[in-house]
C-alpha cells in the first residue's frame, strides 16, 4: 500500500527527486522509500556534486536529496555547493545517526530539511520530501512579492523624479495638463521626463524628453537629466547653454556611449504671446486650438549625447493665439504597432487621430488621445513604449491681459 500524496508542483505531477548518494546501499534503500510513495515520484540518482552541476544545467528537479558525505564534498560545503549551483530548488540533506546537530546547521545555512539515515519510514520521509518542496515555493513566492514591492517602490521614487509637479506661482499664465503611460512591461518606469517652471519674470519654462532604453539606468539618466533642467532654469541659465550643460550631464551619467536623450524646450512669453523652442532629435508637437489643429515641427538639432560638445540647437520663435495650446509627447505615443500587423501608427496617423477627436478642453483632449492609442494599439499587445505627453496653454485671459 502506497504512502502519499507526494506532489508540490503546480501541476500536480508526481515530483523529481534528483538524490546525490556515493553509497550505492543508502541509495538502494532510498529508491524502496519512493517505491512505496504514491503517486511515485521520478527517482534519478547521481554519485558527486559534478555530476549534480551537469544534470541542473538542463534539467531542474523538485528536490535534491543530498548525502553531506560525498568523495568531492564533505559536510555543509556539500549543501552550499549545490545552492551555488542553484538556489532555487528545494533541498533535504541526509545525515547519520550521530549528526543531528549538523541537519540542524544545515537548515540554518538553506537546507529546506533533514532526514537521519536509518530512521525514515516512508510516511515521514514523503512527509519531509512534500514540505520541502512547499516551503521552497513559499520562499519563491515570498522573493518575488518582496522583488515587486521593491519594484513598486523604486518606480514612485522615480516618479517623483521623472514627472514632478509643475513649478507655477499664483500668477502662472499657463494652464498644464500631464500624463504618463507604462509600455507593455509595467515593472519600471523608462526614460521619459518632463517639467515646468515660471521663472520669477513671469516667464514660463517646459521640457519634455526620452532617454533611449528602458529599465532603471534610462529611468535614472532622464531623473538626472530633468533634476538638472529644473536646477538650470532657477538659476537663470536658459537657451542653447542649456541644452549645452544637459549634455554634458548625459554624458556623465550614461554608461553606454550609445546612450542618447532625445528633448524638446519652449519658452512660453505672455507678455509677447510667443513660444521659444529649441530642439534636440525630439518629435514634433501639435498645436490644439478651439477650431483647428495642426502639426508643428520646427527645425533643430540632433539628440543629447549623438555628437557631444558639436551640436546646435536653434531656436524658432511661434506665435500662439490665445485659445491655443501646445501638447508634447514622446515617440511612444506614436511609434507603437496598431491592428493585427506590423504597422505603425506613426506621425500622421497621430495628427488624423488627433483631428478625429472632439473634445476641447485640453484635458479631455489628451485622455481621449491617449485612449484611442491604446485602443489601436490593445489588438497588438498595448502599447510599446511608456509615453509621456504634456500639454500647455495660455490660461484663460492671460494672453488677453496682455494685450
Amino acid at each position: 500500500m502506497g504512502v502519499g500524496p507526494v506532489t508540490g508542483t503546480a501541476s500536480q505531477r508526481p515530483p523529481h527527486i534528483l538524490l546525490v548518494e556515493d553509497d550505492p546501499g543508502d541509495a538502494l534503500l532510498v529508491e524502496e522509500l519512493v517505491a512505496d510513495l504514491s503517486p511515485r515520484p521520478r527517482l534519478d540518482w547521481v554519485r558527486t556534486l559534478a555530476e549534480v552541476s551537469q544534470r541542473l544545467r538542463t534539467e531542474i528537479p523538485d528536490c535534491v536529496l543530498l548525502d553531506l558525505h560525498l568523495p568531492d564534498a564533505h559536510g555543509l560545503e556539500a549543501l552550499a555547493r549545490v545552492r551555488g549551483i542553484n538556489d532555487q530548488v528545494a533541498v533535504v540533506v541526509m545525515t547519520g545517526l550521530d549528526q543531528e546537530r549538523t541537519g540542524l546547521a544545515a537548515l540554518a545555512s538553506g537546507a529546506q530539511d533533514y532526514l537521519v539515515k536509518g530512521h525514515v519510514d516512508p510516511h515521514l520521509f514523503g512527509r519531509a520530501i512534500r514540505y520541502a518542496i512547499q516551503r521552497k515555493q513559499a520562499e519563491r513566492t515570498s522573493a518575488d512579492l518582496q522583488a515587486s514591492q521593491m519594484r513598486a517602490q523604486e518606480n514612485a521614487r522615480l516618479e517623483r523624479g521623472l514627472l514632478p509637479t509643475p513649478l507655477l506661482g499664483a500668477d502662472r499664465a499657463v494652464d498644464v495638463v500631464s500624463r504618463y503611460r507604462p509600455g507593455r512591461d509595467h515593472s519600471l518606469l523608462g526614460g521619459d521626463f518632463y517639467d515646468v517652471v515660471q521663472d520669477p519674470t513671469g516667464l514660463v519654462h517646459a521640457i519634455i524628453g526620452d532617454v533611449s532604453g528602458h529599465g532603471p539606468d534610462a529611468a535614472a539618466t532622464g531623473v538626472a537629466l530633468r533634476l538638472a533642467w529644473r536646477t538650470l532654469v532657477l538659476s537663470g541659465v536658459t537657451g542653447a547653454r542649456q541644452l549645452d550643460l544637459l549634455e554634458e550631464v548625459l554624458v556623465a551619467e550614461r554608461d553606454d556611449e550609445q546612450t542618447f536623450a532625445t528633448a524638446t524646450s519652449l519658452v512660453f512669453d505672455p507678455a509677447a504671446g510667443v513660444v521659444l523652442v529649441r530642439r534636440a532629435g525630439h518629435p514634433g508637437m501639435l498645436a490644439h486650438g478651439p477650431t483647428e489643429l495642426s502639426w508643428v515641427e520646427v527645425p533643430g538639432g540632433p539628440a543629447l549625447g549623438f555628437i557631444p560638445g558639436r551640436a546646435r540647437w536653434p531656436a524658432h520663435e511661434l506665435g500662439l493665439d490665445p485659445d491655443t495650446g501646445l501638447v508634447l509627447f514622446t515617440d511612444g505615443l506614436f511609434e507603437g504597432r496598431i491592428g493585427q500587423g506590423s504597422e505603425r501608427l506613426g506621425e500622421n496617423g497621430l495628427l488624423e487621430v488627433a483631428r478625429g477627436l472632439r473634445a476641447e478642453q485640453p484635458e479631455a483632449f489628451v485622455d481621449a488621445l491617449i485612449a484611442r492609442v491604446e485602443e489601436l494599439s490593445s489588438a497588438a499587445g498595448g502599447l510599446d513604449d511608456d509615453v509621456a505627453v504634456l500639454s500647455v496653454r495660455w490660461r484663460e485671459n492671460a494672453r488677453r491681459t496682455q494685450l
